[in-house]
């Protein structure tokens, strides 16, 4: 077993955040501007989401799941789409996408989210991010078919982290979380109601140590210097607050490991260590350029469908 790398985390400094973090590239903004781009008044802030519909959104009589994807420490909703390939997954299986973005001093670039202990601007000035989805997701529940006990949350890295605190923070309206490449602090309360969890990492991802402890590299600017518990625990805590088993079933793949823990009928919390895969999601395309190439030992857009789709809040 080698090592799993956590987060696109942000770097205060933008010279090392623009270097190191899933930065928004020309390309990837002009695709968030190409697609149904609208805002959101929260706490005085002007933010922005991307929607992305099915044919069958026309059909007003059906309401829809909804996946909110959120993108990496230092990227938008451009990049988000590209590196996961969410858009076209709806699109073939009839639920809403929709891309929120993070804050920045930078305005519309190095954008972060406020997951407590990271990252970057959001983190240092406190972003109400939980408030801001919360109000989002009231939105998009006027303005589109959108079920409301079929609400999903996932997300890279630093957005990994945000869908972490938004599946214990809003417990009352999300039915399952799937952070990508994420971890979690040790502090975290337990939610008030269940939420299944589905958790994927890459064993050669060296940001945050899978034994737990400081991030690596240049990433280490981007917190409050909080260390990071080991990735398994981000299962047993989801195992916890879901009343599962303590001990997880493990199965070898050979490319890759998942372990599922037994819960209560309607409940399901799983994780996926993926052996060559690194700081990248994992099927998809890379964040950026120079970024770890993603594995192809399995689409993590498809593992995390698969999983949403069979729970219902």
């Amino acid at each position: 077993m080698r090592n799993l790398r956590g987060l696109a985390v942000v770097v205060t400094s933008v010279g090392l955040l623009s270097g190191f973090a899933l930065g928004a590239s020309t390309t990837h903004r002009a695709a968030a501007q190409s697609a149904q781009r609208e805002t959101l008044v929260h706490n005085g802030l002007t933010r922005s989401y991307v929607v992305r519909l099915p044919r069958e959104a026309a059909q007003r009589n059906r309401r829809l799941p909804l996946v909110l994807m959120l993108h990496g420490g230092g990227g938008n909703a451009g990049n988000a789409e590209t590196m996961s390939g969410f858009t076209e997954k709806g699109r073939k299986e009839g639920f809403i996408v929709v891309y929120p973005e993070g804050t920045s001093r930078l305005k519309d670039r190095l954008l972060t989210w406020n997951a407590g202990h990271c990252c970057g601007y959001a983190m240092q000035n406190r972003v109400d991010d939980v408030g801001f989805m919360n109000a989002l997701i009231d939105r998009l529940i006027a303005d589109y078919p959108v079920d409301a006990n079929r609400i999903y949350v996932t997300g890279m890295s630093n957005g990994g982290m945000m869908s972490h605190r938004l599946g214990i923070e809003l417990s009352n309206r999300v039915a399952a979380i799937a952070p990508v490449v994420a971890t979690l602090f040790g502090d975290e309360k337990r939610p008030e109601h269940p939420v299944s969890a589905l958790m994927i990492n890459g064993l050669l991802d060296t940001s945050v140590p899978h034994q737990g402890g400081p991030p690596g590299g240049r990433a280490s600017g981007a917190w409050d210097g909080t260390p990071t518990m080991p990735a398994a625990e981000q299962g047993a805590f989801w195992a916890r607050a879901n009343g599962c088993t303590s001990a997880p079933v493990t199965v070898d793949r050979g490319s890759y490991v998942r372990s599922q823990y037994r819960c209560p009928a309607g409940r399901s919390v799983e994780s996926v260590l993926v052996e060559d895969s690194g700081h990248a999601w994992p099927g998809g395309q890379a964040g950026r350029r120079r970024a770890d190439t993603p594995s192809a030992a399995l689409s993590a857009t498809d593992v995390i469908w698969e999983f949403f789709k069979a729970h219902t809040r």
